[in-house]
C-alpha cells in the first residue's frame, strides 16, 4: 500500500515538472520527462509494484532464488571441469582409443608415420658450393652439417 502511493506521488511530481518545462517552451524535454514520469504508475496500475513487494518480503521467493543460485553454480562447476578433463566421457574413451592404435612399438628407433611402411627415398646429394669470394664459405657450414646430419 505505501509503495503504491510513494509511485503515484512520484509520478505525480513528474508530471508537475513536465508541465513547468512545457511552459518554458522545451517541449521534447517535457514529452521525456512525461514519459517517464508515467512508467511508475503504470507499474502500479499493472500491479507489479504488488508483486515485487510481496516477492522481496516472502521468505519462500528468496529460497527459490538461493536454489537458483545453487544451479547456476553446479552448472558452473561441471563445465569447469569438463573443459578442464578435455570433453564428455565418450570424448576421451574416443581419444584413448586413437591414442592406442598410432602408439610407436618400443623397440621403434623412430617415431611411426601412419600407413607408410618403408622410409622416403632420400634426395641424391648436391655437390659443394664454391666458396664465395668474400670468405663466406664458413657462413652455412654449420647449416649444412645438421641438414646432411637429418637427410636432408
Amino acid at each position: 500500500m505505501i509503495a503504491e502511493t510513494v509511485c503515484s506521488a512520484v509520478a505525480a511530481a513528474g508530471l508537475g515538472i513536465a508541465v513547468v518545462t512545457a511552459y518554458r517552451k522545451r517541449f521534447l524535454s517535457a514529452a521525456r520527462i512525461a514519459a517517464y514520469a508515467l512508467v511508475p504508475l503504470g507499474l502500479v496500475m499493472t500491479g507489479v509494484v504488488e508483486w515485487a513487494a510481496d516477492t522481496a518480503f516472502s521468505p519462500t521467493a528468496w529460497a527459490g532464488f538461493a536454489v537458483l543460485g545453487g544451479a547456476w553454480a553446479l552448472f558452473a562447476t561441471t563445465r569447469a571441469v569438463e573443459r578442464r578433463r578435455g570433453g564428455t566421457r565418450k570424448e576421451r574413451k574416443a581419444a584413448a582409443r586413437s591414442a592406442q592404435a598410432e602408439a610407436v612399438a618400443p623397440a621403434a628407433s623412430a617415431p611411426s608415420l601412419g600407413q607408410a611402411s618403408r622410409p622416403a627415398p632420400r634426395p641424391a646429394s648436391r655437390p659443394a658450393a664454391a666458396p664465395r669470394a668474400t670468405g663466406g664459405a664458413d657462413d652455412f657450414s654449420d647449416i649444412e652439417a645438421i641438414l646432411k646430419k637429418h637427410g636432408i
